[in-house]
Parts: C-alpha cells; sequence; structure tokens
C-alpha cells in the first residue's frame, strides 16, 4: 500500500513509519498524536467510489505531517456501508501501523476521526461507529473535532 506526503512523494508504509519516527526524533521532548482517518467521495461519472485514508502525526501546537492513500472501489451508494468501510479503512491501518511501531509508546493513543455528526444523516451511526473504534481499543473523535476525516482526507477525495 503506497501513501502519497506532498514533499516526500510516494512512500510505502514501512516508510511512513520511519519518516514518523524522524519526525519525532527532530524535537522528542514535544507532545505528539498519531491521528488516522478516512472519507469517500462517489464519483457518479465513472461509477465508482474513492476512499482516502489519511494519517497525521500532530506535534502538538508546534505543527504536522501527514500522508494519504487513496483507492477506488465499485460505487458504494449505501451511506451506512461507506461509513463502515471509511472506519474499516481506518482501523486497518491503526493495526498495520501498531505492528510497525510495537516498540513504541506512540501506538498507546492513537485517534481514529470519524467523518459522521450529529447534525445530518450520519447521526444514527455514531453510537456503534464510536463503539467499533474504543471496541478495538483507539480513541474516536466525530465531527467537529474528526478533522483528519472531515477535512485532510476529503480533500483527497475530490482530486
Amino acid at each position: 500500500m503506497d501513501f502519497v506526503n506532498p514533499t516526500k512523494g510516494k512512500l510505502t508504509l514501512a516508510l511512513v513509519a520511519q519518516d514518523l519516527l524522524d519526525y519525532i526524533a527532530e524535537e522528542p521532548q514535544e507532545d505528539y498524536k498519531i491521528i488516522i482517518g478516512s472519507d469517500s467521495q462517489n464519483k457518479e461519472s465513472r461509477l465508482k467510489t474513492t476512499f482516502v485514508t489519511a494519517l497525521i502525526v500532530h506535534r502538538v501546537g508546534k505543527g504536522a505531517r501527514y500522508y494519504f492513500h487513496r483507492r477506488s472501489r465499485p460505487m458504494v451508494r449505501n451511506m451506512r456501508q461507506r461509513m463502515f468501510t471509511e472506519a474499516s479503512l481506518s482501523l486497518m491501518l491503526c493495526g498495520e501501523l501498531r505492528e510497525l511501531l510495537h516498540d513504541q509508546q506512540l501506538v498507546q493513543n492513537l485517534e481514529v476521526h470519524l467523518d459522521v455528526g450529529q447534525n445530518g444523516a450520519t447521526e444514527p451511526l455514531i453510537k456503534e461507529l464510536v463503539g467499533w473504534v474504543e471496541g478495538s481499543g483507539y480513541e474516536a473523535r466525530i465531527k467537529p473535532d474528526s478533522f483528519v476525516a472531515s477535512k485532510v482526507a476529503d480533500r483527497y477525495t475530490r482530486i
């Protein structure tokens, strides 16, 4: 699975993990969060749904570095299915990252940003999705606090 970083270009997940560790090593005394979120966009003209999963290493109060992976699948029209697919992609990345960084304290508080919120069609899904993420051992955030899904990943679904 290839990721893209706007500065470094295409990277494998192993290279993303190393870059993330190198970024942290630059200022190890700072606080860091690793946040993962996914979003999707239907492309009616191509009968495809584009899914983007973004990973951010946030140097709290002092910037961040991000990476994203884009994939297309046959059109997913069902909102529930799309939201659960987004959450699944984020959780899979959490698991893969946890394996790569198994000895790192960073993975103890991975955060998953879900593209659901109290206002809109996704509201009925919040309890299930948050329960799934938290039951998997990660912190869950929803809109308006889920900026990785609703801003970063969203940006790259539209390209």
